[in-house]
């Protein structure tokens, strides 16, 4: 073939490559889109499936909490809202209460709360648990706007199950982090120092600003609110935290209704185990003292005695509750803790070296 003929030929095949080529292609699409589009999704396997359904149904009960601070400037004396930190929460009824953490709303000015629909509201502070790490904030949004989400029940938890976390990690939209339930009966230490007992460890990656967040089960019932990691760095470390829905249910029900929790307990004061140490005692809890009309009072139970040449005689020593050994008062606040306000406790005590026995019928105090 000559030259003139093989140009021809050359120029009339890219013609044809052209012309098939945007017969083919729709303006701006590649051929590897176009592959893309017209392949068929991706087939789910039944565990893939239902993640995807859970995240669906459950993701627009998650809010974003943007924690806001009043700082007046120094030069000027002007005051304004600035942002302190965010963190997850949850919907917890058609009422607008919102469920989180304690330490997300901590040193809180004013709080904002931002729906899935990306819609913000102002929001009021219901009633806190610092012990618990909880809180119950209210939204002025219409009860159309709110999807709460279902409770399941952290008693019948088992290690292996599998753990689903939403939050707002870094300030993104809802976000979701497949695991187990690691651990059961974990403890950790509120922002007051106290114990958390009970409590859910679980792989699932909880990172900062998914505190207050909901942790699920398979199903999509809420069964822990997000809480702690532990981490050197702040982020992720495989080991999280969440203060379990049965603990989670008693307080928020609480918090509600009365603004505060209503807690068990005896009716005494007790002398700090620090104190309690200082004047021999190893293990159990003393008695400083018993107050007047209190359910410990009517149970016979005594405080310190005061005499007039100065001696102090040591007040009755509680042992255990309901057969369970107390060795600080961190387990008898934690043993009062699952107990109902009524509850008839049997107290074992020692007074004067002798072991006696008691009941009391505990009664709600600050």
């Amino acid at each position: 073939m000559n030259r003139p003929m093989l140009a021809t030929a050359l120029l009339s095949a890219l013609v044809g490559a052209s012309t098939a080529a945007c017969f083919l292609l729709r303006p701006g699409e590649s051929i590897a889109g176009r592959a893309s589009a017209d392949a068929a999704p991706p087939a789910l396997d039944p565990e893939e499936k239902l993640t995807v359904e859970v995240f669906e149904k459950i993701a627009p009960s998650v809010v974003f909490i943007r924690n806001i601070a009043l700082r007046r400037d120094s030069f000027t004396l002007n005051a304004e809202e600035v942002p302190q930190g965010t963190g997850s929460g949850f919907v917890w009824d058609r009422k607008g209460h919102i469920v989180t953490n304690y330490h997300v709303i901590a040193g809180a000015h004013s709080i904002s709360v931002t729906l899935p629909d990306q819609t913000s509201w102002r929001a009021e502070r219901v009633g806190v648990a610092k012990d618990k790490d909880l809180a119950v904030l209210r939204i002025g949004a219409p009860p159309e706007k709110l999807r709460p989400i279902p409770r399941g029940r952290s008693d019948t938890l088992r290690v292996g199950m599998t753990a689903l976390a939403i939050g707002n990690p870094f300030g993104l939209d809802n976000s979701l982090t497949r695991g187990i339930v690691s651990a059961l009966g974990r403890e950790i230490t509120s922002v007051t120092r106290r114990t958390i007992t009970d409590v859910i460890q679980t792989d699932a990656a909880i990172n900062p600003g998914s505190s207050g967040g909901p942790l699920l089960d398979a199903r999509g019932q809420l069964i822990g609110v997000n809480t702690a990691i532990v981490s050197r760095s702040g982020a992720n470390s495989g080991i999280g935290f969440a203060v379990p829905v049965n603990t989670v249910s008693r307080v928020v029900s609480q918090l509600i209704e009365y603004g505060r929790v209503i807690q068990p307990g005896l009716g005494i004061i007790y002398l700090r185990d620090d104190g309690a140490r200082r004047v021999g005692l190893k293990k159990g809890v003393l008695i400083q003292r018993v107050l007047p009309g209190s359910s410990a009072a009517r149970a016979g139970l005594r405080g310190l005695r005061y005499f007039r040449d100065g001696s102090i005689a040591l007040g009755d020593i509680i042992t255990d509750i309901d057969g369970k050994e107390l060795r600080n008062s961190e387990d008898l606040l934690n043993t009062l803790d699952r107990k109902r306000v009524g509850d008839v406790v049997d107290v074992t005590y020692l007074r004067d070296g002798e072991r006696r026995r008691t009941t009391v019928r505990l009664q709600a105090v600050e």
